[in-house]
């Protein structure tokens, strides 16, 4: 068997987690002021595509790296296939100045960027299904506001960091059998992101006490 040489190990095949941990480093290269907007955009890409360690170096060579925390996933959690499947939809919501609504049924990817500056945006998952069992939404927020919607069905993970602002989970869930995981991270600077229940729908008939009227 001949000896691994220098540099084999950048042929091995990356994962999911490598992938998270490098945007996680990029995220925070542009909150340092190191990169700008449209380049982490473009290097955000360039994550997502790699395929092998060898594409993932040049992204940070001229960035300090410090990995971010791993979080752990259960794996051998079985999920409702009626939240999984479909084509690939957004991959990214970017509010600068403006707002993004994301409300009606729609395929959120593995991967999921947001980025809010100066502006919103309203994420709602209660009608959303999702090509993995195991989704992230990567959220860099500056001066806005990031609302995510989280039905029961769903299992969410918050662990994002804010800057003289915050990542709030008004969540109650717990992982169970049949519940995708999605993971909610990033980092807001003098903004925030409010990870809330759904909405509950109101039943036929019910009397709407602001408007003194029956619903029907």
């Amino acid at each position: 068997m001949s000896e691994q040489q220098p540099g084999d190990h950048l042929s091995i095949r990356i994962s999911n987690e490598d992938r998270e941990k490098v945007a996680q480093i990029l995220h925070s290269a542009m909150a340092d002021g190191r990169i700008d907007l449209k380049e982490l955009e473009e290097r955000l890409d360039t994550v997502y595509a790699a395929k092998t360690f060898a594409d993932l170096e040049p992204v940070t060579r001229d960035l300090p790296v410090q990995a971010p925390r791993a979080l752990a996933v259960p794996q051998s959690m079985p999920v409702s296939t009626n939240r999984i499947g479909g084509t690939t939809g957004p991959a990214q919501s970017i509010a600068i100045m403006s707002g993004v609504d994301r409300k009606t049924p729609w395929v959120c990817p593995p991967h999921h960027n947001v980025v809010a500056v100066m502006g919103g945006v309203d994420l709602d998952l209660s009608q959303a299904t999702f090509v993995a069992e195991h989704t992230t939404i990567q959220v860099f927020t500056f001066w806005g506001g990031v609302e995510i919607r989280v039905p029961d069905d769903i299992h969410v993970q918050v662990d994002g960091i804010g800057f003289m602002g915050a990542f709030e989970d008004k969540t109650l869930g717990t992982p169970a059998e049949g519940r995708p995981v999605v993971r909610i991270t990033g980092f807001a600077m003098m903004a925030g992101v409010e990870v809330k229940p759904a909405k509950k729908k109101k039943p036929r008939g019910q009397i709407d006490n602001t408007r003194g009227q029956i619903e029907e």
